[in-house]
């Protein structure tokens, strides 16, 4: 129903800044196009795409590529997802935004921003094999209902390595966690070395997060990008 995954959309004052730091990371640049008018950039590690843009927007964005965007509207209204912003004049990307039911909001474009790395060209980043994006959401079976009409399929709800509902779909794992785990989405990696990953992190003159999401008892460490994104990295070796 959403089409493919594109890339998580993030707003940033200073893309420069952002892009020197997902650098610094080990994240990749990938070759974009010119469908936006401001600043924008695209990092990934081979699994998430992060897409940079120095422009004012919800953020972050789920973002999808489903074409024919104009004609899939009906469709999708008939399916329950009532846009909250189109744009879909004759001389313009054709773009809707949705929001979940947590307020994440959901942009669906209808063509590419980017062009795709090329097979095998990127590794994992510092932080480790990321495993999804983790949303924070006061009601999980409404949640889930949601993304599951838009093509994911949720699994059994997990204690380890923190309370979650994951959810699966082709190219972007998802997560449901509680507001008092954290009140923000989280980029959660797997790092079973994170006293190496530290070590590399003050290298590189990264800091890390004491405002750690509580009551979690993997070795964990929180990073967060100079326009507020969070990257979890957790110690599932235990």
């Amino acid at each position: 129903m959403f089409g493919r995954f594109l890339e998580l959309a993030i707003t940033t004052a200073d893309i420069a800044a952002s892009v020197q730091f997902y650098e610094r990371l080990g994240f990749t640049q990938l070759t974009t196009n010119d469908a936006w008018p401001h600043r924008y950039g695209v990092l990934s590690d081979g699994r998430i795409h992060l897409g940079l843009h120095e422009s004012p927007m919800p953020s972050p964005s789920v973002s999808f590529v489903l074409p024919e965007l104009a004609q899939a509207r009906a469709r999708l209204v008939a399916a329950q997802f009532e846009p909250e912003f189109a744009r879909l004049g004759e001389e313009e990307l054709h773009r809707l935004r949705l929001r979940d039911p947590g307020g994440t909001a959901i942009t669906l474009l209808e063509a590419r921003t980017y062009s795709p790395a090329a097979p095998a060209s990127s590794a994992e980043s510092l932080c480790g094999y990321f495993q999804h994006l983790s949303l924070p959401q006061a009601h999980f079976e409404r949640a889930s209902v949601f993304w599951e009409r838009g093509g994911f399929v949720a699994l059994p709800q997990l204690d380890e390595p923190y309370p979650h509902l994951p959810l699966t779909s082709d190219r972007l794992d998802l997560a449901f966690h509680r507001r008092r785990l954290f009140d923000a989405p989280l980029l959660v990696f797997e790092c079973n070395d994170l006293a190496r990953l530290r070590a590399q992190l003050a290298s590189r003159d990264i800091a890390t997060s004491n405002e750690l999401p509580r009551g979690v008892e993997a070795e964990q460490c929180l990073i967060e990008a100079p326009e507020g994104t969070l990257l979890w990295a957790l110690n599932l070796a235990g």
